[in-house]
């Protein structure tokens, strides 16, 4: 993830000096899009049609199961980041969540905490940036890891729900249960992907636009304050 990361640091320096803006929340684009294409590339020619026939072969109820899984993991660090945001209620919930998915719900295949009343939450550290006042910065496209800021981006770094396998000392197992969680998520996009593609005329503006909205929403909890450029 480090070298990953100072990789891409590299080559938006290199990209920076030949491109003008283009948009107030992304003045990297002329860097950005072509880590887009290459994303999109690698996309179309290895994982969807993984991720189509892990769809295929795999019912959906043990999908569901994995996606629970890795779910289970995420509550780690959505709890840690909500009591660094000082939701205590919040985080406790999560807490509460994790011990009786991971119980109860056989180390959390099954959802058990949700009908229970424990709310699902999703937080990251970025999110936590965020939270805390520091700004978001400019669009930032990452090879192979897609949509990020210049804010979010290195918080993948300490963040718990990033590549949950680097925790595992045995290597191979590290990589088996990261490379699972990537293809489940692959597999669980692949109705969304339709909507992208009936109704975005140009695909980078609709996923970056859309994204960074959503990623606004999700720092300020669903009510974002009105940004100077909101009407544009």
């Amino acid at each position: 993830m480090r070298t990953l990361l100072a990789l891409c640091l590299v080559l938006l320096a290199s990209g920076c000096a030949s491109t003008g803006e283009t948009n107030p929340r992304d003045p990297w684009e002329g860097f950005n899009r072509p880590v887009y294409a290459f994303n999109d590339a690698v996309d179309k020619a290895v994982l969807k049609p993984v991720a189509q026939g892990y769809k295929a072969v795999v019912p959906k109820p043990a999908r569901t199961g994995v996606t629970n899984f890795f779910g289970n993991l995420d509550d780690i660090g959505t709890a840690l980041n909500n009591f660094l945001q000082g939701k205590a209620s919040q985080g406790a919930s999560d807490v509460g969540r994790f011990a009786v998915n991971s119980i109860f719900g056989i180390l959390g295949l099954w959802d058990v905490a949700t009908p229970m009343g424990l709310e699902k939450h999703n937080e990251d550290f970025g999110q936590t940036l965020g939270w805390w006042g520091v700004p978001s910065g400019p669009y930032l496209m990452i090879p192979l890891l897609g949509p990020s800021t210049a804010r979010d981006a290195p918080a993948r770094i300490v963040d718990p729900q990033y590549l949950q396998g680097r925790y595992l000392d045995n290597e191979a197992a590290m990589w088996i249960l990261t490379g699972t969680n990537i293809i489940n998520l692959r597999a669980n996009l692949l109705d969304a992907e339709k909507v992208l593609d009936d109704a975005a005329l140009d695909k980078y503006s609709f996923l970056r636009d859309a994204w960074l909205q959503r990623r606004q929403n999700a720092v300020y909890d669903g009510k974002p304050p009105k940004r100077k450029d909101d009407d544009f």
